[in-house]
């Protein structure tokens, strides 16, 4: 036995360092976005980690995304501080820039299980993390002291303070100090997604692929659509659509719901059966190398919309027509469902969805939109996006929907947008057909 776990153990170092390897930015553009969290950090340092592995090896393990957005690290356990430069002041020296990575010391016995990892005393460990410098977890208190000295003990600190881990070392960190409680940490999320909202090159080309692999997986679902369906079968050729075309993960729980459960927003029980003469509304999609997308299409079960369904539809796809006419970057806004902003995405659907059709009692039927016509995508499926005008480069959905119980007819249509640095819209999901007559072509397989 010990011979062999130790040719187990001699295998194991020919394989590569990270487990979980994904497309991953060049190390220039890590460095860069730390940089620029230093230059928002007031003088101060910020501490952030990286999400502990599962308690169970089955269990799903996703990396801490602010933590991945900084370092494009993919391995559990570790953790990073950055120190913002100082000038010079009177009685206080000038402090430059710096950065480590602190990563948990190596175990060859768990490394049999799950493969090997990098510590800090790796050879090369430095340019394979692609930081400044690498040190053990077990040295975090020591490091932080050395960040925050004498001559800066009254610097902002920057964490996660919902973090228990973050709160622990920070009050280590003023114990040896010789305080009692820690001063109050601020958040180092708000930074860090302030410079998540802007995507670069880099990004927008990981959210065209998880947009791509999302746009087969809906694909494949729609083809398979058919009277007598298991809802759960349709999540499941999306969910292995989207595996075979290099997505690690959903971007999210799939929703499948037909008939009533059109109707409902978030339903995601998917355990009905598809009855001919109903719609299934499909929100799903998929994550690749941490990026997200989202997509909705509406479905009729048989492979032909009733007059009254295509009604709906066709009045749910001009809204979405309605609001991508009229975007503006700098000024057009989501998450508007008072209808404050007249220029908002949100009030023109809602205006269109009025203007264009009735209820069964006569009333418009923006009163039947009931969400938010869209939210940003990137490292997350709901990135922040604020209620501030999209800028360029900001990712967004535009998802228009209409649910009436009354009728069994819920019908949204989503997809992805960027915002180009020239201001254009551009549909990162525009591949996937939408038209009534498209839709209807897909399910009957033509």
């Amino acid at each position: 036995m010990k011979i062999l776990a130790a040719r187990l153990a001699a295998l194991l170092l020919l394989l590569p360092i990270c487990a979980y390897a994904l497309d991953r930015q060049p190390t220039a553009v890590y460095h860069a976005r730390r940089v620029a969290l230093a230059d928002k950090l007031n003088g101060g340092v910020a501490v952030l980690f990286a999400n502990e592995p599962p308690a169970l090896e089955y269990q799903d393990w996703r990396q801490d995304e602010d933590f991945y957005y900084l370092t494009g690290w993919n391995e559990p356990g570790a953790a990073l501080v950055i120190e913002a430069p100082v000038a010079a002041s009177a009685g206080r020296p000038a402090r430059p820039y710096r950065e480590v990575m602190l990563l948990p010391t190596r175990n060859p016995r768990m490394e049999l299980y799950t493969g090997v990892k990098l510590d800090a005393v790796t050879p090369g460990a430095t340019e394979k993390a692609g930081v400044d410098n690498v040190a053990p977890l077990a040295t975090l208190v020591t490091e932080l002291n050395n960040f925050i000295d004498a001559a800066h003990r009254r610097c902002p600190r920057w964490g996660e303070p919902d973090s228990a881990a973050t709160k622990a070392v920070m009050t280590l960190v003023s114990a040896s100090f010789g305080g009692t409680t820690p001063p109050p940490l601020n958040d180092v999320s708000v930074p860090v997604g302030e410079l998540r909202k802007i995507k670069d090159a880099g990004e927008i080309a990981l959210l065209q692929k998880a947009a791509d692999a999302s746009v087969k997986a809906q694909l494949a679902m729609m083809r398979s659509i058919h009277p007598g369906q298991q809802e759960r079968a349709v999540e499941g050729i999306i969910y292995a659509t989207l595996l075979a075309n290099g997505c690690e993960r959903p971007s999210y729980p799939s929703i499948v719901g037909s008939g009533i459960h059109s109707t409902e927003l978030h339903y995601s029980e998917d355990s009905g059966t598809m009855q001919a003469g109903d719609v299934v509304v499909v929100d799903a999609a998929g994550e690749y190398s941490i990026y997200a997308s989202d997509i909705t299409r509406t479905m009729p079960v048989n492979g032909h919309f009733t007059p009254r369904q295509r009604e709906i539809y066709n009045i749910v796809l001009g809204a979405q027509k309605a609001a991508m006419d009229a975007f503006v970057a700098g000024k057009s806004r989501e998450n508007d469902p008072d209808h404050t902003y007249p220029e908002s995405l949100d009030t023109i659907a809602w205006k269109y969805m009025n203007e264009h059709g009735k209820d069964l009692h006569g009333e418009g039927l923006g009163k039947y939109f009931i969400h938010g016509i869209g939210h940003g995508v990137g490292i997350d499926v709901h990135d922040s996006i604020d209620h501030e005008p999209i800028q360029t480069g900001q990712v967004f959905t535009i998802e228009p929907g209409i649910y009436i119980p009354e009728e069994r007819i819920g019908v949204r249509i989503e997809d992805v947008f960027y915002a180009s640095p020239d201001g254009k819209l551009i549909d990162l999901t525009g591949a996937l057909p939408k038209t009534a007559d498209e839709v209807e072509a897909i399910v009957q397989g033509k």
